[in-house]
């Protein structure tokens, strides 16, 4: 039998106060909601390592992702980071007093306006990516690759299913 963790514990406590409950969907989402918690952390300390706040790497990624000359418009932006857009505003504007983006007319709309990354996003965000991407292949070191890929197959099955 497996090594038991905390979520078998509280499942295991219910069942004995709640036998006539199934338990069986806490198996499954208090891991994920507990496994959640790590991630954050990993990603919070991967981000203040690289001196980003996790909206700004939100816009950041966005634009990065958008490849070069890394910019979009700020509804594309809302779009992509689901905020409003009071929010993206205020995103912008503070992006922008970092040095971190500056806004462009837009070539093809006079009334437009365009997010476009500067050099310092761009080594921000990379640095941001990389540290996040070791911090969360730490996260996942104990599974063979067969293991991720059946593991990121369920989850994505799953996240259809909720409609994202």
């Amino acid at each position: 039998m497996p090594e038991q963790d905390e979520v078998d514990r509280i499942v295991e406590a219910w069942r004995h106060e709640r036998p006539d409950l199934d338990f069986a969907p806490l198996h499954v989402l208090s891991r994920v909601g507990r496994l959640s918690k790590h991630l954050d952390r990993a990603r919070r300390e991967a981000f203040q390592a690289s001196d980003l706040e996790s909206w700004e790497f939100d816009v950041l990624s966005a634009l990065r992702r958008a490849g070069d000359p890394y910019q979009l418009s700020p509804k594309t932006l809302l779009q992509q980071t689901l905020v409003s857009s009071g929010a993206m505003t205020n995103r912008i504007d503070r992006l922008v007093t970092r040095d971190l983006v500056e806004r462009r007319t837009d070539p093809n709309d006079g009334r437009g306006i365009l997010v476009t990354m500067t050099g310092e996003g761009r080594r921000a965000v990379d640095a941001a990516i990389e540290r996040l991407v070791t911090a969360e292949d730490a996260l996942l070191s104990d599974l063979s690759d067969d293991d991720r890929r059946r593991l990121t197959d369920l989850l994505r099955t799953l996240s259809l299913t909720l409609g994202g």
